[in-house]
């Protein structure tokens, strides 16, 4: 057994030992990943939206619909989840082009207000509810407007902070902060020995630094959350090698004990709240009770440009030629939609939490810590509700996808007991007592298996 797990790690070790000699490789790769990205956003913008007649292998607006979100986005969220984030450092075509025009840019220095650690999630709501008011699923204009409106700031900030660096990477890219929450449950990461980082220092004395690119503290580094994963640093002193891990070890012992507000925020109100509401609004009947609600009172106060004024294409959706216009109304029922199940999440979760919190008598970053345990839950919630655009656009071209809504169902529910468990692990660092954390996990568990139950229900539905 022990031969076996070590020649496991030593082929993992292997595997980043060719990723940091395969540099120019992987930049070859990289900029076949722009060309692609930039095809799929403009050339649906030169052909004429997609009729009733149109299917994924015969019309290319509806085939890059299909490649951006129902196989790029679950897919990228999935991988995560299973091997780190090598999207970030090996694929991503923003990360290459900010590291781009950084290699050629001013150099300045990064300004303080860039470092302020709640831009990852103020630009995920943002990025979120703006693309459901624009229905970018649907349409290929506001697609191209969100993602290349975010490539173009990538490169505008490439060019003018850091050198060779990716700052926007590190700091403002809109889903920096969910890669980092989901790969927290990733078997693989590049661990750094810190024995072994002071023998190399005392042997190779000041030797090359390693550029790293997303701006990581390497030395001390805990964790993969903000690690690329591109193998630069692949044996760098000895100390750092590419490694298998226990699933659950950065969440219950490495980072996760230093986690932050936040995170929390990330995990709770946005992953579990906004994330739910904002995939499946559509199909909402609250939803419908707050749309009537509201139109009955514009009725009552005799208000009627409400229902009819539309906004341009890039303020809210409009194709009218498509039957498909979200009046202001339409947009006010969904923020309210959105703020309601925002709410409700940071109810259902932030009670329990506050209730553990309380029983153990620990005060503090415990409640941050606690709240990591939810991070299968959020990955599944997030993969399972991507998983849905896949399976409503195969399923609107004829192809049905057996059992699909049994495994994203069973994801959950596998999720949600993953959760439990690591309640009861985490518990064990603030209470010795067995009884008082099983108590704490039974308080977690009745938020997470409602939150379960419920999720589940929609896909069954």
């Amino acid at each position: 057994m022990m031969s076996s797990a070590s020649g496991a790690q030593a082929l993992v070790a292997r595997f980043g030992d060719v990723l940091l000699r395969r540099q120019a490789a992987i930049r070859r790769l990289q900029w076949a990943m722009v060309a692609i990205y930039a095809g799929l956003l403009t050339v649906p913008l030169l052909l004429p939206l997609p009729t009733h007649t149109d299917y994924v292998w015969n019309n290319a607006v509806r085939f890059a619909q299909f490649v951006f979100w129902g196989v790029w986005w679950p897919f990228i969220i999935l991988a995560t989840a299973l091997v780190g984030r090598f999207w970030c450092g090996i694929l991503c075509p923003e990360g290459a082009l900010s590291e781009f025009a950084s290699q050629r840019g001013a150099g300045r220095a990064i300004p303080g207000w860039m470092k302020w650690s709640g831009w990852p999630v103020v630009s995920f709501v943002s990025t979120t509810i703006y693309g459901q008011l624009t229905s970018i699923y649907q349409y290929p204009k506001p697609a191209a407007l969100l993602l290349g409106g975010s490539s173009f700031a990538a490169i505008v900030i490439g060019a003018r902070y850091g050198k060779a660096k990716r700052v926007w990477c590190r700091f403002l890219c809109p889903v920096n902060g969910i890669f980092g929450i989901v790969s927290k449950i990733a078997p693989l990461h590049f661990r750094v020995d810190p024995d072994g980082w002071r023998a190399g220092a005392r042997q190779e004395g000041r030797s090359n630094a390693v550029n790293c690119a997303p701006l990581i503290p390497i030395k001390t580094m805990q964790g993969a959350a903000a690690c690329h994963m591109c193998g630069r640093c692949s044996g760098y002193r000895g100390a750092i090698r590419l490694s298998w891990r226990n699933p659950a070890s950065d969440i219950v012992h490495g980072s996760g004990r230093l986690a932050t507000m936040w995170e929390t925020v990330l995990i709770v109100p946005v992953l579990l709240g906004l994330v739910p509401a904002a995939l499946h609004w559509s199909d909402s009947g609250l939803f419908q009770m707050i749309r009537l609600w509201l139109v009955e009172r514009c009725l009552d106060l005799h208000l009627v440009w409400p229902l009819s004024l539309r906004l341009p294409w890039w303020i809210l959706t409009d194709y009218p030629l498509e039957n498909d216009v979200m009046t202001s109304v339409d947009a006010a029922a969904l923020l309210v939609l959105l703020s309601v199940s925002v709410a409700a999440a940071t109810i259902v979760f932030g009670i329990p939490l506050a209730a553990c919190a309380r029983i153990f008598r620990t005060r503090g970053p415990f409640s941050h810590h606690l709240a990591q345990a939810l991070i299968p839950l959020a990955a599944a919630c997030l993969f399972s509700g991507l998983l849905s655009l896949t399976v409503s656009q195969l399923r609107s071209d004829g192809v049905v996808i057996p059992y699909s809504d049994l495994f994203r169902g069973g994801l959950v529910l596998a999720a949600a007991a993953w959760s439990m468990v690591l309640v009861f692990r985490i518990g064990a660092h603030y209470n010795a007592h067995r009884v008082t954390r099983l108590c704490g996990t039974f308080i977690m568990a009745l938020p997470i298996t409602s939150f379960s139950i419920a999720w589940v229900a929609v896909f069954l539905s």
